[in-house]
């Protein structure tokens, strides 16, 4: 089962690096891992989404809360939270196809951020699903280049 997890830390030097030795040195893997500055600069939000069953997520969760410079740890479960990603993908284009290319992009509400001879690059945000069906679309016109923010997360109360 995947789980979100958000971290909240103190901006400060090696916490990045405590807390994916943490998931390293235990043989926890990370599907995606997201670190920004919040509103206050003297804190970091990372998002990280992870697999394994509940018991597995719980220990993670209290082995983070042990670190030093973690100020909060939530795993967030169904519902609880509202999440996006941002992916830019690069898909190859013919006369024929870029008016097709466009108009998937107007549905799912993407933006076309760059127009070239024979490729457009679309930024699209949105939820892991509608991020996936996209890009399955897309895939039948050629993606030549993909890149994930990765999920982030916030608490919805």
């Amino acid at each position: 089962m995947r789980h979100t997890i958000s971290v909240l830390v103190e901006n400060k030097f090696g916490v990045l690096t405590r807390v994916a030795g943490l998931f390293s040195g235990r043989g926890y893997n990370i599907d995606s891992l997201n670190v920004a500055p919040t509103h206050d600069p003297t804190a970091s939000r990372m998002t990280i989404v992870t697999r394994g069953d509940d018991a597995t997520v719980e220990q993670i969760v209290k082995q983070l809360k042990k670190l030093p410079d973690v100020i909060k740890v939530v795993d967030f479960r169904d519902g609880e939270y509202v999440d996006r990603e941002l992916v830019l993908v690069k898909v190859s284009v013919d006369s024929k196809a870029r008016a097709e290319v466009m108009q998937i992009t107007d549905i799912f509400r993407a933006k076309i951020v760059d127009v070239q001879a024979k490729t457009l690059s679309i930024e699209i945000t949105g939820d892991e699903s509608k991020v996936e069906k996209f890009i399955e679309l897309m895939k039948t016109f050629g993606v030549l280049e993909l890149t994930r923010t990765g999920r982030v997360a916030l608490p919805r109360k």
